[in-house]
């Protein structure tokens, strides 16, 4: 238990730490951010607490493919944002986007033999 408050708290302290460091620089918040600092820590935990390298491995793989269709959301966004358009209005337009694009790519990739 203490184990899983422990990760909760560093992954809070993470992005904490990126909208204090947004606060100042950009750009330099945008580069941790975009760090895989979270995956990281998740293949890492994972593979202590099981030890599994099949896991790991599955684990690895399904997180490249749901990067993948995450990425229009960062372009979309500020697109949207600089014409005008709400802040929550194009937060909700991004994700929905994602979701789309999440779906499309569950539907399309088996269909090319890459299971997740």
């Amino acid at each position: 238990m203490w184990f899983a408050i422990f990760k909760a708290l560093l992954s809070g302290v993470i992005i904490m730490a990126i909208s204090e460091i947004g606060k100042r620089s950009s750009a330099f918040a945008a580069l941790v951010a975009s760090l895989p600092l979270i995956s990281v820590m998740g293949m890492v935990w994972l593979w202590g607490e099981t030890g599994d390298r099949s896991r790991l491995a599955d684990h690895a793989e399904a997180t490249f493919w749901y990067v993948l269709p995450s990425l229009p959301m960062f372009l979309l966004l500020p697109a949207l944002l600089r014409s005008g358009v709400n802040f929550w209005l194009a937060l909700a337009l991004s994700c929905l986007l994602t979701t789309l694009l999440y779906l499309i790519m569950v539907w399309v990739l088996p269909r090319f033999g890459i299971r997740f």
